[in-house]
């Protein structure tokens, strides 16, 4: 178990990313002293448009630097279709995120909220997208991009697929059904795309022989979505490439409820970053509409990981209490518009402390004032 402070660090993005992601902050912080854990030591780094006009570059090289020397970090969402040229033209900081830091798995949690909208109210899996392949060409290439037009009427884009990475992937998904309900569905196209998302199937078939203790089926990208669709609560976890992965996650969002419950961690073997599946949402930034939860419920799956990791039993216990506030909240009635309540993003924030707050009185844990 690990006897020092966590180092994480904080980008806050565009948009709403510093509305939601300091609320993130301060309900992690909340859920850390209820437990009695360690307080995680946090660094501010430059990110998204206002790095663009303090440093030039979107994603600076100092906030690289900084970022390797961390744990992991919170990610805000960024609005790069609305930066200068030649910024909107290269690949977004997430993506420059994801590629630099080899963060191979991206990890979307769909859960629905008692209280909330949900069009699958029994819906309770997880999406395993593989994250640097597949059939998204900005991560296809060690330079430039896999996509590229011969003439001016003509577009091309490549998609790979290699062994070793469906292998890490399709390891990464067993773990974690393993961890869960013992599930695992393959999704692909091979039926069409016979070599590459053929080779993604039949690696994944072939590491079920190493999990005896988890029942794995697959199907085909289309035919995954009428499932979805009928029958959400059947599934545990998807495993599925990246583009797959990407409109899956997506609407596995809503039909937990809303986009704007979506949580999502981009991992590799030694880093993750916990990072909201939904976007900046402009149109209502600085207003106090943004709903947190998607970002606060990403940092608590950043706590997960740290706590898997670094085996520490009073992370995963504040792991539990933060998830554990948030749903308390949504229950009681406390919500943003999105899920058809009134609260703004600050009282939202508030009532999750206030709920962690209580959870830990109620059994006699002191609480450092500072988190509440």
């Amino acid at each position: 178990m690990s006897n020092t402070p966590y180092r994480l660090g904080v980008l806050l993005g565009d948009g709403i990313g510093p509305e939601i992601v300091p609320a993130s902050v301060h309900v992690v912080d909340a859920a850390l002293a209820a437990a009695g854990a360690a307080p995680v030591e946090w660094q501010e780094l430059p990110l998204g448009a206002a790095a663009i006009e303090t440093h030039g570059s979107a994603i600076p090289g100092l906030t690289l630097e900084a970022l390797a020397g961390l744990d992991g970090w919170l990610l805000g969402p960024h609005d790069s279709v609305a930066y200068p040229e030649p910024f909107r033209s290269q690949l977004n900081p997430s993506g420059t995120l994801r590629k630099h830091f080899d963060l191979y798995a991206n990890v979307r949690p769909a859960r629905a909220f008692e209280g909330g909208r949900a069009i699958a109210p029994d819906a309770d899996l997880v999406v395993v997208r593989e994250n640097t392949e597949g059939f998204y060409a900005d991560r296809n290439t060690h330079a430039g991009t896999g996509e590229y037009m011969p003439t001016p009427d003509v577009a091309i884009a490549m998609g790979v697929f290699t062994r070793p990475r469906i292998e890490r992937i399709a390891r990464a998904a067993f773990e974690l059904a393993r961890r869960r309900r013992g599930k695992l569905t393959v999704v692909h196209k091979a039926n069409v795309l016979q070599l590459s998302s053929g080779l993604f199937r039949r690696v994944c078939l072939e590491l079920a022989a190493e999990y005896p203790d988890v029942a794995v089926d697959d199907f085909h990208i289309d035919a995954m979505t009428v499932h979805l669709l009928r029958r959400a609560a059947d599934f545990d976890v998807v495993v599925a490439e990246n583009m797959f992965g990407d409109i899956l996650s997506d609407m596995t969002g809503e039909l937990a409820g809303s986009l704007g419950i979506a949580p999502s961690l981009n991992a590799s073997d030694d880093r993750a970053m916990a990072q909201a599946a939904h976007g900046s949402a402009p149109d209502i930034a600085g207003r106090g509409l943004a709903n947190p939860i998607a970002m606060m419920l990403s940092s608590a799956m950043l706590l997960d990981w740290l706590a898997t990791r670094h085996g520490d039993p009073r992370v995963t216990d504040a792991t539990e209490r933060l998830q554990s506030g948030i749903r308390a909240a949504v229950r009681d009635g406390v919500s943003t518009r999105d899920l058809g309540g009134t609260a703004s993003t600050a009282q939202f924030t508030d009532a999750v402390v206030a709920r962690i707050a209580a959870e830990a009185s109620a059994v006699g844990v002191p609480v450092d004032p500072r988190a509440s």
